[in-house]
């Protein structure tokens, strides 16, 4: 009876019977059961040595699949200046916190190549203390491209996403869909467009979506920085675009390179798509685990905002009247103002090269957070 109860959901009623009255205590101790076994039996030494085999093939396989892609493919990407997508993902996790990687035998022996965990890594991370669901491409497998597996991999991290309400966090170095098996990758319901129908759906929830593009986004792999949240983009490494410079020069005759086209200036200066603009892969990590410290996820929770011990500005706020002129035509730096108000002067700006005349971003008062929308002189 009472191994059953233990059995029900938590929200199930239990009904007390009075003949339950005399139970004596003993009845909640627990049956210790007998687990020995007869290691020198043959039966036993023939099924250890067969699964012992077997275990040693599955690690060998896993030490494989976590070396990505071939040597070739794999100093092409170090003499860009790339980390690979492992130690990307080291650098963005908490120093010392475990990863639970997903899927990461996805692909294997699959279409007659190698396909390295599925040409994708997802898995579950903690970032300034908050467990995220990590997605990030793997350049040395087939440039990062779409396999029908790498999606149906994409898909089930953002289901798992959506049900323990976690924050997403995509690495993105993408060739987008793997054209010969292009036929297999668009055309369903649970296919390639279900990722950004995902991401939309996932942001109007409040899970936030979060995309770091650290080289190629081409064709579909645009669209998810393009439809985050929030996004930061490598300098003169990340670029995003739907064709490339030679359809480009197919379609026009135009000569353009990948950085005018779609390089990290363009889209944090021009069209506004990214947010953040970083200077190598580490720097674009800094600025991913700065952006989830901001999400304030408790607040979202019905509890209160996430504040923290207060800190005085670096600077003296009587300076405020040597810097803010009387002359109201008269320019002045803003942040100026900003690093006299705010605790310990920090301030994490959002969109710094786009739009210049107002300043906007996150940083705290008296320990409590709070955006800023400030006009620059």
């Amino acid at each position: 009876m009472f191994s059953l109860c233990r059995s029900l959901p938590a929200h199930a009623r239990v009904v007390h019977f009075s003949g339950l009255r005399n139970f004596s205590s003993s009845v909640h101790s627990q049956a210790v059961l007998d687990g020995r076994v007869d290691y020198q039996s043959p039966e036993f030494q023939e099924q250890k040595a067969q699964m012992d085999q077997l275990v040693n093939e599955l690690n060998n396989d896993i030490a494989k699949v976590r070396q990505g892609g071939g040597e070739d493919a794999k100093n092409k990407h170090l003499s860009r200046g790339k980390l690979f997508v492992r130690d990307r993902i080291n650098a963005l996790i908490d120093p010392g916190s475990p990863f639970l990687e997903l899927s990461q035998m996805a692909g294997h022996k699959l279409y007659g190549d190698d396909i390295p965990a599925g040409g994708i890594i997802t898995g579950i991370g903690r970032v300034q203390g908050q467990e995220c669901m990590i997605v990030a491409n793997d350049a040395t497998v087939k440039a990062g491209t779409y396999f029908p597996i790498t999606v149906k991999k994409h898909l089930r991290a953002q289901d798992i996403a959506r049900e323990n309400r976690l924050p997403c966090i995509y690495l993105v170095d993408s060739g987008g869909a793997n054209l010969p098996q292009q036929s297999e990758v668009f055309p369903d319901r649970d296919h390639f467009g279900r990722i950004f129908y995902n991401q939309a759906t996932m942001s109007g929830q409040g899970i936030p979506q979060i995309a770091v593009v650290m080289g190629s986004c081409t064709a579909g792999g645009a669209y998810v920085p393009a439809m985050a949240d929030e996004s930061v983009i490598v300098k003169k490494q990340g670029t995003i675009f739907l064709g490339g410079p030679p359809l480009v020069k197919a379609a026009t005759g135009e000569v353009v390179t990948s950085e005018e086209l779609g390089g990290a200036d363009l889209h944090c200066s021009r069209s506004g798509v990214t947010d953040h603009f970083a200077e190598n892969d580490n720097h674009a990590l800094e600025l991913t685990r700065s952006i989830v410290s901001n999400l304030n996820l408790a607040g979202n929770k019905g509890s209160d905002v996430v504040k923290r011990e207060s800190e005085a500005p670096l600077y003296d706020a009587a300076d405020l009247h040597g810097i803010v002129p009387t002359n109201l035509t008269k320019q002045y730096d803003v942040r100026q103002v900003l690093a006299r108000v705010l605790d310990g002067s920090k301030f994490d700006e959002f969109k710094a090269r786009y739009g210049t005349t107002l300043v906007t971003g996150y940083g705290r008062i008296w320990g409590q957070p709070v955006g800023i929308i400030a006009n620059n002189g």
